[in-house]
């Protein structure tokens, strides 16, 4: 964990991940206003930001802080139930078909790499089309109906892994011992792919972030449930960013959101790809820190140069 908080990706990344958690569970809480409600039915204009509204107002008066702080919930949930559900889906698929190996591994290939080959968009589409906008899911359906679309790429790594693995000493050693194959997977294989999965997991969040921001901003999910995406669906139908007076404090904030959560998880995920792999461990330093160290700024190619500590040298 030392070594992990010395990143300063980790640590960025990690700060903004968690602002915005505690965003989710408490903006609605703290919303200044109900963001359903107009505070005044007279005026059609956006009012730009003052004293009362912090992020202005839109067309119909309805407060954009609390818009922002009541769609952050839903943004953050959805992501983070199709993060959950599709790596758990890519661990199931992505184990078993590296380790079973044979009919199993070419059954399951194959269904990993159909759903790598559909457009997702566009099947996501036409699912929430046949449900209906009146009918829409909650977040937690919203959520696993993205995960089925997004599950693939990580199972094909985790494979990948698998297969390389199940050839090693400790896993003859305990298939000699007659340990069940299901226990192998789980308790020998599944703990040296913790990272990978980690990586797949964030992956897979920022993946559900911007296909659900994209589902609202298109108004395929119910424009009435606040997210950032449904946010930026009305200030395109009010042509807020084409207007003679551009009303950016209603496109912008949300916009910005949706960038510093996807641009905190995927900081996450570049560190703990440089915590794993050695070629990339001092490709983030600087060239101070690399000549002092004696690494040259250009290693050779081929060569995989190891930044070591004064205390273990």
């Amino acid at each position: 964990m030392r070594r992990l908080l010395r990143s300063p990706k980790i640590v960025t990344g990690l700060c903004l991940t968690v602002a915005f958690l505690i965003l989710a569970i408490v903006g609605p809480l703290v919303a200044p206003y109900n963001p359903n409600s107009s505070a005044s039915t007279t005026i059609g204009i956006a009012q730009p930001p003052s004293a009362a509204h912090l992020l202005g107002t839109t067309q119909t008066q309805q407060d954009v802080l609390s818009q922002l702080l009541a769609g952050g919930r839903s943004t953050i949930l959805v992501s983070l139930v199709a993060g959950v559900a599709a790596t758990v889906l890519a661990v199931g698929f992505g184990v078993a078909a590296g380790y079973l190996g044979g009919w199993a591994d070419d059954l399951l290939s194959m269904l990993a790499n159909i759903f790598l080959v559909l457009p997702a968009l566009p099947l996501l589409i036409v699912i929430f089309g046949l449900l209906g906008r009146s009918n829409n899911p909650n977040d937690l359906l919203i959520g696993f109906i993205i995960a089925v679309t997004g599950w693939a790429f990580g199972a094909r790594q985790l494979r990948a892994e698998t297969l390389t693995m199940r050839a090693r000493d400790f896993i003859d050693s305990a298939k000699i011992i007659g340990e069940r194959s299901w226990r192998i997977m789980v308790f020998e294989i599944l703990p040296n792919l913790v990272p990978i999965v980690a990586t797949s997991f964030l992956f897979t969040v920022i993946y559900g972030v911007g296909t659900f921001t994209a589902l609202s901003f298109l108004g395929v999910i119910n424009t009435s449930q606040w997210s950032w995406g449904t946010m930026l669906y009305w200030a395109q139908n009010a042509q807020a960013a084409q207007d003679v007076h551009i009303q950016w404090w209603w496109f912008l904030p949300p916009g910005l959101a949706v960038g510093l959560f996807g641009t905190g998880l995927a900081l996450l995920n570049f560190g703990i790809d440089e915590y794993v792999n050695p070629r990339l461990r001092t490709a983030g330093i600087t060239g101070r820190r690399a000549r002092k160290a004696g690494l040259p700024r250009r290693p050779q190619h081929g060569l995989t140069p190891v930044l070591r500590s004064p205390e273990a040298a």
